[in-house]
């Protein structure tokens, strides 16, 4: 895989920040691949499928952009599909130092894969997936963090919890 990246993440769910970093990767790199983590310490709220589903969609607009799901380390997964370069976002001064830690934890297991941090512009910088959750499970208003289909696919699932 000549010139790829992979951005990882759990994606529950997709927000405009993420939008953001995909956008200017796949100005970067011939290939960029969202990793869609499985395997997560985080509580979901969507499937890996529905995020799968959801982050396809929100970036089928970028022609060098594919979506797939892994489940082992991420290094594990570059290396099996030949990217040399993964893609951290950094919203915020307290993502850095667990992102630094597996940074360097990374380039110990994989010293020939790099890791690549960029921060989403400003004016999405304050939002999480779990801020955005929360606002939801309150009955908030998320159409201003999320792409309009995720904010269907959120719409629906609190719709179920709530009957």
């Amino acid at each position: 895989m000549k010139n790829a990246a992979i951005y990882a993440g759990t994606f529950d769910p997709l927000t405009y920040g993420h939008m953001d970093i995909i956008e200017r990767s796949s100005e970067l790199f011939e290939e960029v691949v969202v990793a869609v983590a499985i395997a997560t310490p985080k509580q979901v709220l969507f499937s890996v499928e529905e995020r799968v589903e959801m982050v396809k969609e929100a970036t089928k607009h970028f022609k060098n952009v594919k979506v797939e799901s892994f489940d082992n380390m991420l290094v594990n997964f570059a290396r099996k599909i030949g990217a040399k370069i993964l893609i951290r976002g950094l919203r915020a001064y307290s993502d850095f130092e667990y992102e630094f830690q597996m940074a360097l934890t990374n380039r110990k297991l994989a010293p020939e894969i790099e890791t690549l941090f960029l921060m989403p512009r400003e004016m999405h910088s304050y939002v999480s997936s779990s801020s955005v959750k929360e606002v939801a499970k309150l009955g908030g208003d998320v159409s201003s963090f999320v792409p309009p289909l995720v904010a269907n696919f959120i719409a629906a699932k609190f719709k179920k919890h709530v009957s």
